[in-house]
């Protein structure tokens, strides 16, 4: 038998059409039903749907640097364009919410590709991830309530999460009996189906069962809402207008920037070894071109698809042709499957989008960051709370401030170390309750900072470096910069008055360990020279046998 690894043709991946082939069908199953639920979330007929799993899907497969992500519209896409379609077309205007739609998705796929230019690729980071899982357990609550009236046949009017679940329970006395039995009928057979086969092609299953119902049964004369007219052609071109540019930019912003984080996080979540590496400037201008040019021909901002990334993965998917077979069975089904699809209830499209949202809300998830850190805990509850206090979009806003607070807080109160030696061996590290038999030295306080110091955390590091040195009273204070990677002019200039200050008091300061940046920094401003060779370190461990040698002359003399 060869070994593994061997050129014997029979250990090569297989990256022939036929693992693609049924990789790309599989995924049409899933992602077409999907998509089209997914536009009528945004409020658009679901004709949209399917042109966003069509012109994006052939770009992006085209540019991008993943090679089996799958690109559409998303849960969170379809929520942000809702809210951002209904402040620029409050009267629901079809004809307006079309240019509307081309205008939004145009700009967020320039806003990317300028993004691209200017190699913004590390604002993907901007969002930690305990803030994404609070944003997206809104997002997944919002959408939930926004289709459960469809599954009770009703009707309310969207004023806000909490009036809105007022307003639900107020209207449920109308509820249509036909409509809720297949809605919840629908949402049981997905739920179950999901639970023993992920990924499945369960949504087509779903969907060809709703329409065979409707057409047999006659349903759209019962009262049960249907999607309607879809017409059957590709889609024709659309302009966007320059006339809503402004008043849609500040929402294009928010969508441009979480759909290239869906986009990079689904790519970098099934990636595998042998993969090329997933390049996010280049993954920016990917996904900006499938916007920008999906915009044209009709669709809604899109971006890569978790679920549906994984069902390429899951049944062999190698290359992005599975994106094509997926973007070719969306034309086929636009040009020959329309008529059908417009007996499709409602009710079975709300159960679709019901069943791949619960997915965005994630109980353990705040378990688990509650268990390892309360304060990573409390963004991710405010940013969940922010959604739906504040909507959508300003959920963004609310997740990227937090976001950034957490950042600026820990960056402002960095970790200051008092550091003694291991007894018996040479290893100095920070003192603690777990290390009582550590060794301190008398007249020496080693003090170890970590991270950048800045006018932000300047002052506060200063305070502390005093108390220690109040509370320890040492003739030298020895300042281990080996965790301080930078060090900005404030931070300097403090650490040059606090010298002149201890000395004074009768304290030297000695630095040890200074990387090459600060201890360039340091000779810059003169520092270096006022302090002296004899006083430099390259490690703390140096300055301590230094220590160590001159207190034992020191005594020898005495």
């Amino acid at each position: 038998m060869p070994p593994h690894g061997s050129d014997n043709p029979s250990h090569k991946p297989d990256y022939g059409l036929r693992p693609d082939l049924v990789a790309g069908l599989t995924a049409a199953a899933v992602v077409l039903p999907k998509a089209m639920a997914y536009a009528t979330v945004a409020g658009l007929p679901v004709s949209v749907g399917l042109y966003t799993a069509f012109v994006p899907m052939i770009v992006y497969a085209l540019l991008g640097t993943s090679r089996v992500l799958s690109t559409s519209s998303t849960t969170t896409l379809a929520i942000l364009t809702a809210a951002e379609l209904g402040m620029a077309v409050p009267d629901g205007d079809p004809a307006k919410l079309i240019t509307a739609t081309a205008t939004l998705t145009a700009l967020t796929g320039a806003l990317l590709v300028v993004a691209s230019v200017l190699r913004l690729g590390f604002v993907a980071n901007l969002i930690s991830t305990p803030v994404l899982t609070g944003f997206k357990a809104g997002i997944g609550l919002v959408i939930v309530l926004d289709q459960v009236p469809k599954l009770f046949g009703i009707h309310i009017a969207k004023e806000g999460f909490f009036r809105d679940v007022l307003s639900l329970v107020q209207h449920l006395p109308e509820s249509s009996f036909a409509t809720l039995v297949l809605g919840v009928t629908a949402l049981v057979v997905l739920l179950i189906t999901e639970r023993i086969w992920p990924h499945s092609p369960a949504p087509l299953a779903v969907v060809a069962a709703g329409i065979a119902v409707s057409w047999f049964g006659g349903l759209s004369g019962a009262g049960v809402a249907t999607v309607g007219l879809i017409p059957q052609s590709l889609p024709s071109i659309t302009l966007p207008t320059p006339d809503l540019v402004i008043t849609l930019l500040p929402g294009a912003i928010g969508i441009a920037l979480m759909s290239f984080t869906e986009t990079i996080a689904a790519g970098r979540a099934f990636a595998v070894r042998s993969d090329p590496p997933i390049r996010a400037n280049r993954e920016l201008l990917a996904v900006g071109a499938a916007n920008l040019s999906g915009a044209f021909f009709g669709a809604m901002p899109a971006g890569g698809g978790t679920s549906q990334t994984a069902v390429v993965r899951s049944v062999g998917g190698r290359t992005q042709k599975a994106s094509f077979v997926t973007a070719a069975a969306s034309a086929a089904t636009m040009l020959a499957l329309a008529p059908l699809l417009g007996l499709l209830p409602q009710a079975v499209l709300a159960a679709i989008v019901i069943v791949y949202s619960i997915g965005l809300i994630q109980p353990l998830e705040f378990a688990s960051i509650r268990k390892v850190r309360t304060m990573e805990f409390r963004w991710a509850l405010a940013a969940f709370l922010g959604v739906l206090a504040f909507g959508t979009l300003q959920g963004i806003v609310v997740a990227i401030a937090l976001s950034l607070i957490g950042l600026s807080s820990q960056a402002a109160r960095p970790r200051i170390h008092v550091i003694g030696r291991k007894r018996g061996e040479d290893l100095l590290r920070p003192a603690s309750p777990e290390h009582p038999d550590d060794e301190t030295f008398e007249g020496l306080l080693i003090v170890r900072p970590e991270g950048r110091l800045f006018f932000a955390n300047a002052q506060q590091v200063g305070d502390r470096i005093r108390e220690l040195v109040a509370e320890d009273k040492p003739g030298v204070l020895m300042l281990d910069f080996s965790r301080v990677f930078d060090i900005e002019y404030s931070a300097l200039q403090m650490m040059i008055d606090g010298e002149r200050r201890f000395a004074e008091e009768g304290v030297a300061i000695w630095l040890a360990g200074l990387n090459p940046d600060v201890l360039d920094y340091v000779r810059r401003s003169g520092f270096a020279n006022h302090v002296g060779n004899d006083r430099m370190f390259p490690t703390a461990e140096a300055g301590l046998l230094r220590y160590l040698a001159s207190s034992r002359a020191a005594t020898k003399d005495g």
